[in-house]
């Protein structure tokens, strides 16, 4: 080794990752410059004007909403609460407020169910070893591409058969079945990312399974859960397909979504009523949505693009 070899340095970076990161840092710089910014602004001025129309025309009068634009609001603003208390009313055809309870009784149980039954199936499918694992597995991920609609009229027949047509039950189930392929998916890429050390060492202090489960993985799973949970509940309460086809027409069991295609059937020129109760619809799985959205982005990415 000569003199000047002696001075270089033992380690260095390797040509492969200095390219990698070179790479990564150019991307971020795009993505963090002003113009990159300035896009991202004039998407989100764009994204939110629907929204902040729908809002202004929902506590404007009817005359006024008929006749004039949301954007005249500002030079002459005439605000009403008659609009929410008409759609809120308990009773007739116009009253959501029963609806509106029936979309949580419907939607807590079909994130719950799911979410529970994917966790368990997903740590079988990742740590305990059985015959048939991965062909299983395979079956699963492989329900993703059924289409909702072609599983309708089986599911109804089933139901009617079993007296559970018209019923929160057959709600529940359906939404968790069809959720559980892709909860099941993600949850399994998530614990395989899971050092395989930390479930030797739980199992080398005499954890079984439930306890490995529920002490060791749980914990770990909040980003993942909390993706999966924000998602289903998001597609739960905004659906009207599953909806139409087994809760019925009564005001039993039917969601918020389904009066508010029956009241934009029967009243198609109460523009006042329809922008009350669609604001009133879409301000639940929004401020979810935002409150909870870092949990999302980040159970997304470790559970879908990982391993």
């Amino acid at each position: 080794m000569t003199t000047a070899d002696a001075a270089l340095p033992i380690t260095t970076t390797p040509p492969i990752a200095t390219a990698v990161q070179s790479a990564s840092g150019r991307a971020k710089k795009k993505l963090t410059s002003r113009w990159a910014s300035l896009a991202a602004a004039v998407i989100a001025i764009l994204w939110t004007i629907p929204t902040f129309g729908l809002a202004i025309s929902s506590i404007r009068p009817e005359l006024k909403i008929k006749t004039t634009g949301w954007w005249t609001f500002f030079s002459d603003p005439q605000v009403t609460l008659d609009n929410y208390r008409t759609v809120l009313s308990a009773g007739g055809s116009t009253g959501l407020g029963a609806y509106f309870v029936n979309s949580f009784v419907i939607v807590i149980p079909s994130v719950l169910i799911p979410i529970s039954l994917a966790a368990l199936a997903a740590y079988a499918f990742a740590w305990i070893d059985f015959r048939g694992r991965n062909l299983l597995f395979v079956a699963v991920f492989a329900l993703q591409i059924v289409p909702i609609q072609v599983t309708l009229i089986p599911l109804l027949t089933l139901y009617v058969k079993a007296g559970l047509a018209g019923t929160y039950w057959s709600l529940w189930l359906s939404h968790s079945i069809f959720a559980l392929p892709l909860a099941i998916f993600l949850l399994h890429n998530f614990m395989k990312e899971i050092p395989r050390e930390l479930i030797e060492a739980a199992r080398m202090d005499g954890a079984g399974h439930v306890q490995i489960f529920f002490r060791v993985l749980l914990p770990l799973l909040t980003p993942a859960l909390a993706a999966i949970g924000i998602f289903q509940f998001l597609w739960v309460w905004n659906d009207l397909l599953v909806a139409l086809t087994f809760a019925g027409g009564g005001t039993d069991v039917a969601p918020v979504t389904k009066a508010l295609f029956d009241l934009s059937g029967t009243r198609g020129t109460a523009w006042h009523l329809l922008s009350a109760g669609a604001f009133i619809s879409m301000v639940v799985p929004v401020a979810v949505f935002l409150s909870l959205q870092r949990y999302f982005v980040r159970g997304l990415l470790a559970g879908g693009l990982k391993g």
